[in-house]
């Protein structure tokens, strides 16, 4: 039996080792995204664009949204606002035509996520509008609110060639407590670690739900992305039919995030449900882009190494992109429980060197404290050692993240509010059990069944009072 779980362990370790091997771009991103970001000229032309919002029963927040919207420095007369009300029993249409923007009303209980809404949505707008009739769609949720020129520095983004383009979020209720700081700093740590180098290097980086823009022609057969992350299906269905992922870091919007730990949790097994959902769907389709040679008609009269090097990069991006769909999360929670905790208990039965070494003089000192002079085994070391590795391999994991939030609240101070320094402190402290409730929202998604359930949004601030903050 032993040898079955020392074999076991090994294994997981191996597969820990590989899979890890494919990360090697992630500490040049974090090396490259401290000093630098892509920058964009000012825009020559002004462009054309619809605005696309998914609301069910926000009539609280919704009209800060379109507020910002209105009051950009943007020409208004080339936004257009399209409200799907999804399923709604408040008067959230009601707000949204006061307004003066464009609300179809969608009652579908069976499909109820947000992709079947945005799906329900441009159906609409190609019946009434034609959706080429737009340069390009903005993507928000209803509790979001732009800075005044958000879609100017958008725009700059757009008029210089990107197709698709993702911007800066940040939270406007951060200061609410640890759980919306938590989420904030999740978010900040993707601008700085992966964003910020993914532009320079002109990669895919990933749009997360809201807050970004892409070109008419992506959704000239529809909006196809109906899973409970549609973000996911659709990075990875873009990168696989050659699209890159900009990013602007001037562009910033603020977004609500939950305070309730168990609304949260709720949310993140539905982000690991989709992400699972979305690697199953999509990684074949990106692995095989990854040795794709270009075969199209201008490229047959060169050589198989021309072409071999003249798609080099949007192969590696697609490669690139592979690796924020892999369920990476489930891999680490796994390898804590095998490797780390059992692996260690198992290490130190069957190894004798283990046995009279500094760990074996602790585990015996442990002992002596709390076993009444009884003469310890093999066994109860194990149990000891397995107890010592938890402690350890939680307490060097809270450290390190810890120091990990310090170091981005430092970077992105820019948008942040003012914190106290013992908030700045709690903060640090709460962001690792963030990250552990990932790793633990990823093995329970895939075990369970997962249903979409809306978000509940409350924060009634406004881009004012974000101004002043």
């Amino acid at each position: 039996m032993m040898f079955v779980l020392n074999l076991i362990v090994r294994f997981f370790d191996w597969i820990f080792k590989i899979v890890n091997m494919f990360y090697f771009q992630l500490p040049i991103y974090i090396a490259t995204g401290l000093f630098k970001t892509r920058k964009f000229e000012k825009a020559a032309k002004n462009h054309k664009y619809a605005i696309l919002v998914a609301a069910r029963n926000e009539e609280a927040v919704i009209g800060n949204l379109l507020k910002s919207i209105y009051s950009q420095t943007y020409p208004k007369e080339l936004v257009t606002v399209f409200v799907v009300a999804d399923n709604c029993t408040d008067k959230t249409a009601e707000v949204v035509r006061n307004s003066g923007a464009i609300c179809y009303e969608r009652f579908d209980d069976e499909h109820r996520t947000k992709g079947y809404a945005l799906q329900f949505l441009v159906k609409q707008i190609e019946r009434d509008y034609g959706t080429q009739n737009f340069e390009g769609y903005f993507i928000f949720d209803a509790d979001n609110i732009l800075k005044e020129d958000y879609i100017e520095r958008m725009n700059e983004s757009f008029d210089a060639g990107e197709k698709i383009v993702t911007s800066y979020r940040h939270t406007k209720n951060f200061n609410d407590n640890w759980i919306s700081a938590a989420y904030g700093i999740h978010w900040l740590r993707t601008v700085r670690t992966e964003h910020r180098a993914r532009s320079v290097f002109r990669l895919a980086c990933r749009v997360q739900g809201t807050g970004f823009l892409f070109a008419s022609e992506i959704i000239k057969d529809g909006w196809n992305y109906v899973r409970l992350t549609e973000d996911r299906s659709f990075c990875a269905d873009a990168v696989a039919n050659g699209y890159r992922i900009s990013f602007n870091y001037d562009a910033v919007f603020y977004d609500e995030q939950p305070t309730d730990l168990k609304i949260a949790m709720r949310q993140r097994i539905r982000w690991a449900k989709g992400n699972l959902q979305s690697f199953t769907e999509s990684s074949g389709k990106l692995f095989l882009h990854i040795f794709h040679i270009n075969k199209d008609k201008k490229s047959r009269d060169k050589s198989f190494f021309k072409r071999f090097f003249q798609n080099l990069h949007y192969r590696f991006m697609s490669f690139d992109m592979l690796t924020v769909t892999f369920p990476y999360p489930l891999i680490t929670f796994i390898k804590r429980i095998v490797v780390d905790f059992l692996g260690l208990a198992l290490f130190y039965i069957f190894d004798a060197e283990a046995q009279t070494g500094v760990m074996s003089y602790i585990v015996e000192k442990i002992w002596n404290i709390f076993g009444d002079g009884a003469v310890i085994n093999k066994t109860q070391t194990g149990i000891i050692l397995l107890v010592l590795a938890i402690i350890f391999e939680l307490a060097s994991n809270w450290i390190f993240n810890s120091f990990y939030a310090a170091f981005i609240l430092i970077t992105e101070r820019k948008c942040l509010p003012r914190i106290k320094w013992y908030k700045g402190v709690i903060y640090c402290l709460g962001f690792p059990f963030f990250d552990f409730v990932g790793e633990i929202a990823m093995f329970i998604a895939l075990v369970t069944k997962v249903e979409w359930k809306p978000i509940p949004h409350n924060s009634n601030i406004g881009l004012e009072e974000l101004s002043t903050k």
